[in-house]
């Protein structure tokens, strides 16, 4: 039985990588000195964007760039409160001027090709950037149709009429869009995909949102829930949360039941399950399977999953030496695939890639993790882990982490909301500066 940590004690072990990282490195370099090596980083989301911060903290000698082809990055956690109504997407879209301010070089461009061997990237402008080491967070891609390992039927033109939105933006957009124009009594159905997957508890947050949205402006609509898993995370406060809450509104129907959907029809609105059972809905949400992203596969990081194999101490890659693999993309044990989790190996990677270059040994680090999810803005769940480096490879610390309480009164799912939003602020703050 795990214990429930403190907060307090828990944000003192969030801080724990980047206390135990510093130990040891000098940060006394002048800014008119030669770097001593060149650490190059691929993607600005939770992972990359907080390893080109540490390394760029951890040892000022070191040049770092950041390549990413966006000028924001607008966050997959907090967009399902953007579908519900309660949040901008201006709110959950941040930039890279501190980067910039801190002397770390942003550049505006895709990666389109990695050579491990001569250590370089190469830009989709012709540019090649040489490392000295090198951190790769490219975050997901979609499993698009059957030939890819997806659904049959769900490509990127299906995707135009029904919406994964597990890419933030113009997704988000055009649900927020459906759901607003369904009329009242309509059925919304939401498609949830086997592990492993981006923000494993993402689905059912995102059905509590679309079930606020309804219980406001159209309480006579209906959800469904197919899912291709027997189980999903923080089940039980889900499932209590949604039947206090929303009433019959939503039903869930697990694997065993036939819940999994097989193709998707999106000129009918309609899936097919794997027993062959059709369903139509007025608005379909279909959270699709996931591989890494694509420079990560394109480079041969990424195994016959379709994820990438690394160092659970240092998140080093296990086909390519020099190059780390963080975030999403990567095969992390136990660690699921999470904002918070990246920021917490990104740490991890800077300061390997930092000890590397320094000659200097990397000690097992200490990862965590913690998942808040709202059921209504003043309701909130979440779950809290510490990650050890086993013989095994990544695994939860016994005794250590939790769940909310599944008795807990009013007051306490008010502060879970509040904790919230106060995550996503200091996460904000810390990575991006905003």
């Amino acid at each position: 039985m795990k214990t429930q940590l403190s907060r307090r004690s828990f944000t003192r072990l969030a801080g724990a990588t980047a206390a135990t990282a510093t130990f040891g490195l000098s940060a006394c370099a002048t800014m008119d000195k030669p770097a001593k090596a060149n650490v190059v980083v691929i993607g600005g989301g939770f992972g990359g964007a907080t390893a080109a911060r540490y390394v760029r903290q951890f040892d000022p000698d070191i040049a770092v760039t950041l390549v990413e082809p966006n000028r924001s990055f607008i966050t997959c956690p907090f967009s399902n409160y953007v579908l519900a109504g309660f949040k901008r997407m201006d709110q959950i879209t941040h930039g890279y001027r501190s980067h910039e301010a801190a002397g770390i070089k942003v550049v505006h461009q895709m990666a389109t090709a990695i050579d491990a061997t001569k250590k370089t990237v190469t830009l989709d402008n012709g540019t090649v950037l040489n490392y000295d080491r090198l951190i790769v967070a490219p975050g997901i891609d979609i499993r698009w149709d059957s030939a890819q390992g997806g659904i049959q039927g769900y490509n990127e033109a299906a995707a135009e009429r029904v919406p994964h939105a597990w890419k933030p933006g113009a997704q988000t957009l055009l649900l927020r869009r459906q759901l607003e124009a369904m009329p009242d009594g309509g059925v919304f159905i939401l498609s949830a995909p086997a592990n492993p997957f981006r923000c494993p508890p993402g689905p059912y947050e995102r059905v509590a949102m679309v079930a606020h949205y309804f219980k406001q402006q159209k309480p006579r609509s209906k959800i469904l829930v197919l899912d291709a898993k027997e189980q999903f995370s923080k089940q039980g406060l889900f499932q209590d949360g949604w039947k206090a809450v929303y009433g019959e509104m939503i039903e869930w129907v697990p694997l065993s039941k036939d819940g999994r959907v097989t193709q998707v029809v999106a000129n009918e609105m309609t899936v097919v399950t794997e027993f062959g059972q059709r369903h139509r809905a007025a608005v379909i949400n279909v959270v699709p399977p996931q591989m890494a992203g694509k420079i990560a596969r394109d480079a041969g990081l990424a195994n016959q999953t379709g994820w990438c194999a690394v160092d659970p101490t240092t998140f080093e890659s296990s086909v390519h030496k020099g190059v780390h693999v963080i975030g999403d993309a990567c095969i992390a044990g136990a660690m699921p695939k999470s904002g918070f989790a990246a920021n917490s190996q990104g740490k991890v990677a800077a300061l390997a890639a930092v000890n590397a270059i320094n000659g200097k040994p990397t000690a097992a680090p200490t990862y965590v993790n913690t998942c808040y999810s709202l059921i209504t803005p003043d309701y909130g769940i979440s779950v809290a882990d510490v990650y050890r480096v086993t013989p095994q490879g990544i695994a939860a610390a016994p005794n250590a982490g939790g769940v909310s309480p599944r008795q807990a009164d009013a007051a306490f799912r008010v502060q879970e909301a509040r904790y919230t939003e106060g995550w996503y602020a200091a996460m904000g703050k810390e990575i991006w500066g905003t």
